[in-house]
């Protein structure tokens, strides 16, 4: 099934693709956001394989583009349209030729990987954003977050000069020059979320290291969060094969977790 694209702003890049599974009931949201180091050398490309696998197995999957740095992106505007897409979602869900609600609006889960992963993550953070901070104020809840190989500390991010200062251009300066943005797009920062959490790491990952996914972990489990880790013998892309191990792991947590989900902290090796 061909994709419905949706603006959700007047910019090109300001769209997503909606892509419904073949059922009646209203479906599970899976919103995809790609990564690439915020910039605009990479796309909803990587996005569209996860969707369309999500769809068929009977998700209503929404993969997001973005303004990134290079094409009007950066602070705060990758925020803002991260959050405009999730805030356009109560529109999409009367879709269906009948009218009738096509997304369950109540099982929201967002999954990301690299500077994706740290879109995901600040996703579902959003409800402890201040007023006035760029995607405050959500209008749909995260329920639970995939988080592929991410960039989940930024500031730690930073002092590692990932992806030769990316986090310093998407936010404009090192942490302690613009502390303000860094205070309101680090997801460490806003936590506890209350969405169940899954982090998939690569365990020869030498472009985003394992640590980002684990010192998130700590700090999600520590805030009182449930967040499981899982690590796979791969590198950086290994998350986004669907045919590989660690899209594998990805969709038995979906369907073994369903909005109702468990208690507890699970850290797997």
């Amino acid at each position: 099934m061909t994709p419905a694209v949706v603006a959700y702003g007047p910019h090109p890049d300001q769209f997503l693709e909606l892509s419904l599974p073949d059922r009646t009931d209203p479906a599970p949201v899976v919103v995809v956001l790609h990564g690439g180091f915020w910039r605009a050398a990479y796309g909803i490309e990587l996005a569209r394989p996860l969707a369309a696998d999500l769809a068929a197995a009977g998700y209503a999957a929404v993969a997001v583009e973005y303004r990134r740095v290079g094409t009007g992106g950066g602070w705060p505007a990758t925020l803002e349209d991260v959050a405009a897409a999730l805030d356009a979602l109560p529109g999409l869900g009367r879709a269906g030729q009948d009218g009738a609600a096509r997304l369950d609006l109540g099982d929201v889960t967002v999954v990301g990987h690299s500077a994706g992963g740290h879109l995901a993550a600040w996703a579902a953070g959003r409800g402890r954003l201040p007023a006035g901070a760029p995607g405050a104020a959500p209008r749909v809840r995260v329920t639970a977050a995939v988080l592929q190989a991410g960039v989940l500390d930024l500031r730690r991010a930073a002092e590692q000069r990932l992806g030769s200062d990316a986090v310093q251009e998407f936010l404009g300066g090192e942490p302690g020059e613009v502390p303000g943005r860094y205070a309101v797009a680090d997801p460490v920062g806003l936590l506890p979320t209350g969405a169940d959490v899954l982090c998939v790491h690569g365990a020869h990952d030498d472009v985003v290291p394992l640590e980002q996914s684990q010192r998130y972990a700590a700090a999600a489990a520590d805030a009182g969060d449930r967040v499981t880790v899982r690590t796979f013998p791969g590198g950086h892309r290994g998350p986004i094969d669907v045919a590989g191990e660690a899209w594998a792991v990805v969709r038995t947590w979906l369907e073994e977790h369903p909005v109702a989900r468990g208690t507890g902290t699970t850290l797997e090796p």
